[in-house]
């Protein structure tokens, strides 16, 4: 229904969704931008990124072109000083293209502090939704927005690491990046997982 997914998101008109490549310190990633914001932030991991790119598209009922675009040269500079430690937050838009559920469950992810982590259950209950851990863990599976919409935040109830489909060295690297940088108490909370 695409009318009703467009309803959703405010988008009004088909949508261009403008791709480039970004360098990281933990590889390349494909960056997905859009004049209402960042649709797409994935590591170019073949196998994720074919998937994502097609949800993407989906939900935006976009076209896709290789290019620049007006807000690429702010997102590769808040990724800069998040990998240096002197960005916390992000502040460029988002298009959280999901469904009610997912919007939720991302909504969550963007609630845990810099250098803290949430378990599965945590986050659930976060949203009102203490049962649906599962569904949740899927959310977040879904979440076409690494790093920005933190999901590397999010642990097993035993502080285990797992669950990130950029593979788990890289959620162990942010998790430990972020526990450097982070003040004082968030950093003794992220600690729990190296």
């Amino acid at each position: 229904m695409p009318g009703f997914e467009k309803r959703i998101l405010g988008l009004k008109k088909p949508t261009v969704l403008t791709t480039a490549q970004l360098n990281t310190p933990i590889g390349p990633m494909l960056a997905g931008l859009t004049d209402e914001g960042l649709a797409l932030l994935e590591f170019t991991d073949p196998e994720r990124l074919t998937a994502q790119l097609l949800a993407t598209k989906r939900w935006l009922g976009c076209t896709v072109e290789d290019g620049t675009h007006l807000l690429l040269e702010q997102l590769a500079t808040e990724l800069d000083e998040y990998f240096e430690g002197r960005r916390e937050a992000f502040t460029i838009p988002l298009v959280l293209a999901g469904t009610s559920f997912e919007r939720d469950a991302w909504g969550a992810l963007q609630a845990i502090p810099y250098g803290e982590t949430r378990s599965y259950a945590e986050q659930a209950r976060s949203i009102g939704r203490a049962k649906a851990v599962r569904a949740v863990g899927r959310a977040n599976g879904r979440n076409r927005l690494a790093i920005v919409v933190p999901c590397h935040r999010v642990i097993a109830s035993g502080g285990r690491l797992c669950g990130y489909s950029g593979g788990l060295w890289r959620k162990q690297y942010l998790i430990e990046l972020e526990s450097h940088h982070a003040p004082g108490d968030a950093a003794q909370a992220a600690a729990c997982c190296s």
